[in-house]
């Protein structure tokens, strides 16, 4: 597929995508919503690609979100927009698709402004890395419209209840150090080592098992809809491909023979 909003590139075991409109704050309608769709479905089915990186283009805006201009534009289809719910696009391509299962890692790299689906869409990946410059927010209200994209509910789970609310109910922005504070950020870096520093993630989580990797994301989220209890004795897809694995053989194999593993995710 040839994509004309976002760029989707592949190093190594790393995959990049990239949202393409610097012009418009990398922000987000129906096209792009498809492009990524397509992109992180792409990514989920590539055996050689483990890990993928998101960020946006220029250095303002990671994406600021709805394009309004668009919506106003468009308002019918936005306003009739749950008639055909089974052919929308998902936003940002992950963010509401609740039927998408990748459990492969997915890190942010929030080079600006994450406003509205762009921060839906930065809370819907595994880890996120922020510019130091870098705001963050929900400001639907201010404009009439509601985070109903995984917004309302991600924020509410990722930090503390009060300060959420008041984040969404005052729709302000807030810092990327505010948001690391928040627990919200995984590291925050002045913006020319931002990539670089999504990479040296990325590089860490290569150096563990990728299945292992996999079925660790899998059972964390999963077992965070069920009690302790019940995560425990449950069941994961993931772990039926770890069990007998080739990996699982050459951990401690590895480790015995005091040599770097040679992962094969299989």
């Amino acid at each position: 597929m040839n994509y004309e909003f976002i760029t989707y590139e592949k190093k190594g075991r790393i995959a990049y995508l990239t949202i393409n409109r610097p012009e418009r704050m990398n922000a987000l309608h129906p096209p792009i919503n498809s492009e990524m769709a397509h992109a992180f479905k792409a990514f989920n089915e590539d055996e050689d690609s483990w890990i993928i990186i998101v960020t946006g283009k220029g250095d303002k805006a990671f994406s600021a979100g709805n394009d309004l201009k668009y919506t106003a534009e468009n308002y019918d289809e936005y306003k009739n927009r749950e008639i055909d719910l089974p052919e929308r696009a998902p936003l940002g391509g992950i963010t509401t698709d609740t039927e998408f299962k990748c459990w492969k890692p997915i890190i942010a790299a929030v080079n600006g402004y994450a406003l509205g689906g762009g921060l839906e869409l930065a809370m819907a990946c595994d880890i996120i890395i922020m510019a130091d410059h870098a705001e963050i927010g929900l400001p639907e209200p201010r404009v009439g419209l509601v985070a109903g994209a995984g917004g309302i509910h991600r924020l509410s789970r990722h930090i503390p209840l009060k300060r959420a609310m008041g984040m969404m109910l005052t729709a302000t922005r807030i810092s990327a150090q505010e948001a690391y504070n928040l627990g919200l950020a995984n590291e925050i870096v002045p913006l020319a080592k931002l990539i670089e520093t999504a990479e040296k993630w990325a590089n860490q989580i290569l150096e563990a098992a990728p299945l292992s990797v996999r079925l660790s994301k899998q059972m964390s989220y999963v077992g965070l809809e069920t009690s302790l209890p019940n995560a425990i004795k449950g069941t994961y897809s993931e772990e039926k491909k770890w069990v007998n694995s080739e990996d699982r053989k050459e951990g401690p194999l590895a480790f015995s023979e005091k040599r770097t593993p040679n992962w094969q995710a299989k």
